[in-house]
C-alpha cells in the first residue's frame, strides 16, 4: 500500500512540474511579466525540454541530479520572480488546455511507425543493391 502511495505522490509531483513548466512558458509570453523573470523562465523551460543536460544522464547518480534538483529549483526561482496574478491566470489557462487535450490516437501512431519501418527497409535494399554492384 505504501509503495502505491509513494508512486502516486511521485506522479502527482511530476504532473505538477509539467504544469509549472507550461505556466512558465505562458508567463514568458505574457506582457505583464518583467523582463528578468522572462529570461529566467525561458532558460528553465529550454533547459527542462532540452535533450542536452548539464550532467549527462549516463553518469550514475550524478546524471539525474540536474533533473531532480536543478529543474525544480529553476522552476521555483522563476515562479518567485513572476507576479502572482500572472501565475494564477496562466495556471487557469494550462488547466483548461490539459482538459481539452484529445486522447492519443494509437492507430495513427502505429501507422506512422509502420511507414517509417517500410521506408527504412526500402532504403536498406537500395543501399544493398548499390553496395553489391560496386563489389
Amino acid at each position: 500500500m505504501e509503495k502505491s502511495s509513494k508512486l502516486s505522490k511521485l506522479k502527482d509531483y511530476a504532473k505538477q512540474l509539467k504544469q509549472h513548466l507550461f505556466v512558465l512558458y505562458l508567463s514568458y509570453k505574457d506582457e505583464r511579466t518583467p523582463w528578468y523573470a522572462k529570461v529566467v523562465a525561458i532558460c528553465v523551460v529550454a533547459y527542462a525540454f532540452s535533450p542536452i543536460d548539464l550532467i549527462p544522464d549516463f553518469i550514475p547518480v550524478l546524471g539525474y541530479l540536474d533533473d531532480l534538483i536543478l529543474v525544480p529549483l529553476g522552476i521555483y526561482i522563476a515562479l518567485k520572480l513572476i507576479p502572482p496574478h500572472v501565475i494564477e491566470d496562466n495556471m487557469v489557462t494550462v488547466k483548461e488546455l490539459i482538459q481539452n487535450v484529445k486522447p492519443k490516437n494509437w492507430f495513427v501512431g502505429s501507422l506512422f511507425i509502420i511507414i517509417w519501418i517500410l521506408f527504412a527497409v526500402w532504403i536498406g535494399k537500395i543501399l544493398i543493391e548499390i553496395y553489391s554492384k560496386n563489389y
